[in-house]
């Protein structure tokens, strides 16, 4: 005889919203439902398991315990199974439904999710893409636990366990003014440039990997401005104050500022850095999640 279990799908509902919202008072208003109601499910769910899953910290929030951290993705993945077998009762004829829960490297977003949200919503209508853009760790931290299905990053900053299907090995560019006098040419040494003042795209880990580029010609980066905005780091240099090395190339050299850049090929052989999509080894996927990472592969392949 199947032993019965004594919590219910909706207290790790409620669970799991007031781990991401970091409050009862928040997750009551994502969920539409009383603040007790939340506060009542969650207490109900730590008597039944016999573990402390939250810490509550009076005008701070909750602090998820280590117990709530292992429960955490174990109740994402069960919800995720529950929603499964509730679309197959209803029949696969309506096809694909449901939610899928993308990460996006910040910078690649403008790139890669206009075209993929499009081109998901005219062959799978029936599912609901969720998207979190963010940095590296940002994306590691959230395939660990569960708020992301899988993620369309370069492969920087991601640990152990994170399986990565390589889709492209992008080299890097260099970017200077259009009135550069560097301006125009087919490719260029980046050791031409590295004596001039470096605009640096900064991000975690993707500092450390341009910096590199450029150190790698010997000379020391002379770093004027550094900027988490890629169309910042675009504008500088547009504007004259220095020169930078990135990977995605927009359809225009445009600028926000209204003035121009140029892209230069490196000459030498620099390493390229792999775009791929990375997802947590042993995690069951859903057929959902592996439609919207097909056809991510399709159009970033393409």
């Amino acid at each position: 005889m199947t032993e019965a279990v004594g919590f219910t799908l909706a207290q790790l509902r409620y669970f799991v919203v007031a781990a991401e919202a970091g409050s009862m008072t928040a997750a009551a208003e994502r969920l539409l439902i009383a603040q007790s109601a939340v506060s009542t499910a969650v207490s109900n769910l730590e008597h039944e398991l016999g573990v402390q899953l939250f810490i509550r910290r009076k005008g701070k929030g909750l602090a998820v315990t280590p117990a709530g951290d292992r429960l955490l993705l174990q109740a994402r993945e069960l919800l995720t199974r529950a929603r499964d077998v509730a679309a197959e009762a209803r029949g696969g004829e309506g096809g694909l439904s449901g939610q899928v829960r993308l990460g996006c490297f910040v910078t690649l977003a403008p790139f890669v999710l206009p075209r993929l949200l499009a081109e998901a919503a005219v062959r799978h209508p029936g599912l609901q893409v969720d998207v979190l853009e963010g940095e590296a760790d940002e994306l590691d931290a959230a395939l660990r636990t569960g708020r992301i299905d899988f993620a369309i990053t370069y492969d920087l900053g991601l640990g152990t366990s994170v399986v990565r299907e390589t889709i492209a090995s992008l080299p890097a560019h260099a970017l200077v003014a259009a009135d550069h006098p560097l301006a125009g040419r087919d490719r260029i040494d980046l050791a031409e440039l590295a004596h001039e003042p470096f605009v640096l795209l900064d991000l975690p880990h993707s500092r450390d990997y341009f910096w590199s580029l450029v150190s790698a010609t010997g000379i020391t980066p002379a770093v004027r401005h550094r900027s988490h905005s890629y169309e910042a780091v675009r504008s500088l240099v547009a504007l004259g104050h220095g020169f930078s090395v990135l990977h995605q190339r927009p359809a225009t050299d445009d600028t926000y500022s209204g003035a121009r850049v140029s892209v230069l090929q490196l000459a030498n052989q620099h390493p390229p850095l792999d775009l791929v999509l990375a997802r947590m080894d042993g995690v069951r996927q859903t057929a959902r999640t592996h439609a919207v990472m097909e056809l991510a592969q399709e159009l970033l392949t393409a």
